[in-house]
């Protein structure tokens, strides 16, 4: 059946302020999570005391694509990210390739969150003396409670996120504070060119860059933002800068509580345990166990943010009439994308059910694969994102500011290029080393891409999809 605009009255409320998305798009980063994966693998693979450097510049190069992404916010009406920003630049074709590529990366970072999450349950549980039970067991029921949040009202998802998220960070900035005020071995690594470019830099750059996995997603809850116009592009640079001075700041101080060679040594003999570790010798033994909880809240908030993405992404769709229109509809009183929720809840379950069913290891397996394909599917959307606003910008002139629609993107693109290329280079890394397993993550995003872009030219021909915006349109 076709479904117009004009008979879908199916949208999304709210009042949403910078703080609330701000919140919901860190919480996705999970920033302690990354101080307590990412930092030891930078350290230990990456290069070296100098890894703190690599998050600036990842962020010098992510606040360039930012003004072209903020730019062009105010010329896309709809909560589609990623899908409308590809759409209205290249055309609708490029942009449902997108989308379809977008809904399996962010379901591949969710899947990575609960995988992980199974595993750090567990052994809290058996740490306090509890009873040893399957990883999948915890991820089921934490599948369930994202599930009902996410399907009520979306302030409720951020009272909770803001909650957590002020938690997590609290121990970690506590942490940077008593190693500063101690003032003993800090580190002057991230000072010295030499060091940086040491080791592996094309690996520290992959880790670095896939920690910022999240912020992009202000634009998601554009419908439900109090002025989307305003709020969006606000959200969207105070969660990049954010996130980016907490990751440098920490990761330093990290290094500062070791110094530099014994950090090194640390993260290679021990990475899934240096950060518990260190911040029990700087905090003492309550500080590292308050910080085991908090890693545990820290994931089940990017989980929950990352739900909240799927789930508006599946409504847009269901909306543009790219999926049943049932996807598109919203629940009369908590406003929310309910059956898009719900449809998440049921994949993601699904699939921690073929995990268990085929054995697979929650960390090792489930977490790095799962992780690796978020980390080059998002790069890839952002490279198009970057490609469509140049294009855009080119075609409409609605701004004739040379930096913001040209300059800062073009820049932009650049550096997500190169980090793109580094990251498929390095990309049997990031997921274990297996080539064969590689090549198979990149042909699943690859025909994800492929497939939306097909799908989007048979239904243009059987009359379900409206036909591609003209740049007239645009302007208007």
């Amino acid at each position: 059946m076709s479904v117009t605009g004009s008979d879908r009255p199916h949208t999304l409320t709210g009042r949403l302020g910078v703080g609330s998305i701000v919140f919901m798009v860190v919480a996705a980063a999970a920033p302690l999570t990354v101080i307590a994966g990412t930092v030891p693998l930078g350290l230990a693979a990456g290069n070296g005391a100098a890894f703190p450097t690599t998050f600036a510049l990842c962020m010098g190069i992510l606040l360039l694509f930012a003004v072209g992404f903020c730019a062009m916010s105010r010329h896309v009406p709809n909560a589609g990210a990623f899908y409308s920003y590809v759409q209205r630049g290249l055309g609708r074709p490029l942009g449902l390739g997108s989308a379809f590529l977008a809904l399996v990366t962010y379901a591949a970072v969710q899947l990575a969150v609960f995988g992980y999450i199974g595993a750090v349950i567990d052994a809290l549980v058996q740490h306090w003396g509890g009873p040893a039970l399957p990883w999948w067991v915890w991820t089921l029921v934490v599948v369930a409670v994202v599930g009902v949040l996410g399907y009520r009202h979306i302030e409720l998802s951020g009272k909770v996120l803001g909650a957590l998220l002020i938690a997590e960070v609290a121990i970690v900035l506590v942490f940077d504070a008593v190693v500063v005020g101690r003032g003993e071995q800090l580190s002057t690594a991230f000072l010295q060119p030499s060091q940086f470019v040491s080791g592996s830099l094309g690996i520290a750059i992959m880790f670095a860059i896939a920690s910022f996995i999240g912020f992009e997603a202000t634009a998601v809850f554009r419908d439900e933002a109090r002025d989307p116009q305003r709020t969006i592009p606000r959200a969207t640079y105070t969660a990049l800068l954010l996130i980016g001075v907490f990751y440098t700041l920490s990761a330093w101080a990290v290094v500062s509580a070791w110094g530099d060679a014994a950090a090194i040594e640390a993260a290679g003999a021990d990475p899934g345990n240096m950060i518990v570790t260190t911040i029990t010798n700087i905090l003492g033994p309550v500080g590292g166990d308050v910080a085991q909880v908090l890693l545990m809240t820290s994931l089940f908030a990017a989980a929950l943010s990352f739900h909240n993405v799927l789930a508006r992404y599946y409504f847009s769709l269901g909306n543009s009439g790219a999926l049943h229109a049932a996807v598109g509809r919203s629940h009369p009183r908590h406003s929310s994308p309910h059956v898009a929720s719900l449809t998440q809840t049921i994949v993601a379950a699904a699939f921690i059910v073929i995990f268990a069913i085929a054995g697979m290891d929650p960390v090792t397996q489930v977490f790095a694969w799962m992780a690796g394909t978020a980390t080059l599917g998002v790069l890839a959307l952002m490279t198009l994102t970057c490609a469509a606003v140049l294009v855009f910008f080119r075609r409409n002139r609605v701004d004739t500011r040379a930096w913001n629609t040209l300059v800062a993107p073009a820049l932009g693109l650049i550096g997500l290029l190169a980090c793109l290329v580094l990251t498929v280079s390095n990309f049997p890394t990031l997921i274990g080393g297996s080539g064969a397993l590689a090549f198979g993550i990149g042909l699943v995003l690859v025909l994800a891409f492929v497939f939306g872009v097909v799908w989007s030219r048979l239904r243009t021909v059987t009359g379900s999809l409206p036909a591609t915006p003209t740049p007239a349109a645009d302007a208007a």
